[in-house]
């Protein structure tokens, strides 16, 4: 697993073993940072994404690497929080946080410190379908993402985490593999 692009590019990222840890793969990556950027290389300057589910914090480090000014990384379970943490201190990053607790509970936090961002990516473990549902259900009654923000979800193919909660609404679902990408806006 390397940094696709921008400042970090092909620098390695490590992963843990046995873990419940799925990384988003290099060619899933690469494809929705194409579809973030579309022809546009610095389309992500000066954005803020929160990196939820963030495992080994692969594609909020992309996001760093590609010109975001900040990344909040959510990560439930010590040992992959620390494996986020490995990871930024290996390519010497700045301008992110790694918040060690349970999703709907950080975004509720996020939401008091007034945080508002672009891009709020998260990908549970497949298994936890109901995780979907929570995440886009509270991000629907927050004030976390920008009027431009989006919200997308990394999910099995086979799972669709739905088409609209409150205001948010997917208005583009991607398939690449076995796994897909559902992307949604306020409207």
């Amino acid at each position: 697993m390397r940094v696709i692009a921008g400042t970090y590019r092909s620098r390695p990222l490590r992963s843990l073993p046995g873990l419940d840890l799925r990384p988003t793969s290099d060619r899933l990556r690469e494809t929705l940072f194409n579809v973030l950027t579309a022809g546009n290389p610095s389309a992500l300057e000066g954005t803020v994404w929160i990196d939820l589910y963030a495992g080994t914090g692969a594609v909020g480090i992309e996001a760093l690497s590609r010109g975001a000014v900040m990344v909040h990384f959510v990560e439930s379970s010590a040992k992959a929080a620390e494996l986020v943490n490995k990871n930024l201190r290996s390519l010497g990053a700045s301008n992110f946080e790694v918040l060690e607790q349970d999703a709907v509970r950080a975004l509720r936090m996020l939401e008091a410190r007034k945080i508002m961002s672009d891009v709020v990516f998260f990908d549970p473990p497949y298994r936890m379908e109901e995780a979907y549902k929570l995440t886009l259900e509270t991000l629907a009654e927050s004030v976390l993402l920008k009027p431009q923000g989006m919200a997308i979800a990394e999910h099995d193919k086979r799972f669709d985490p739905g088409e609209e909660f409150g205001q948010l609404r997917r208005f583009r679902k991607l398939e690449q593999g076995d796994s897909a990408l559902s992307f949604y806006r306020n409207v």
